[in-house]
């Protein structure tokens, strides 16, 4: 089975992500970073498709929706994947998932996962310094990636491909 993984990386914690996902995930993994590629996707090539993004201001990356959108009436009958890379825990982070991902799509998931996060306060601009100062007192590199989640994800998709 071929899989795809779309996603959007703003400072390169989502595109490590994927990387370990690649990794563990079993057959063929292509990923299409939206923020590089702006190619259009031919949906019928992949028998997975997974979609995953960040979090900036309270929502998933433009590119990421757009995305979504595109083709979304073709998600709705593939073999489908969520994921978020996000700093924020508990109630705020499922709400912060379920705003980002339609409903119906989420219903249809075969996995769907919260990934932990970084904040990479070495990358960012000034502002991007100040408001995560304010809102989290944050001023040094923080990684909190939770690996295990990530293994948990992508051996949902490895027992189905072994179903078939």
């Amino acid at each position: 089975m071929k899989s795809l993984i779309v996603y959007c990386s703003s400072h390169g914690t989502t595109e490590k992500v994927v990387g370990i996902l690649s990794d563990y995930l079993a057959g063929e993994v292509v990923s299409v970073d939206l923020k590089k590629d702006n190619n259009i996707i031919d949906l019928e090539n992949y028998d997975i498709v997974i979609i995953g993004g960040s979090i900036r201001a309270g929502m998933i990356q433009r590119r990421i929706k757009k995305f979504i959108q595109t083709y979304h009436d073709e998600l709705v009958y593939k073999e489908l994947g969520l994921f978020l890379v996000f700093m924020r825990e508990g109630d705020l982070a499922v709400e912060q998932f379920n705003n980002a991902f339609p409903q119906d799509l989420r219903k249809n998931s075969a996995a769907l996962g919260l990934f932990g996060g970084e904040f990479l306060v070495s990358k960012m601009n000034f502002f991007e310094r100040q408001v995560v100062k304010k809102v989290d007192g944050i001023t040094t590199d923080q990684y909190r990636l939770d690996l295990e989640a990530i293994r948990e994800f992508a051996s949902r998709f490895n027992n189905l491909k072994m179903m078939v």
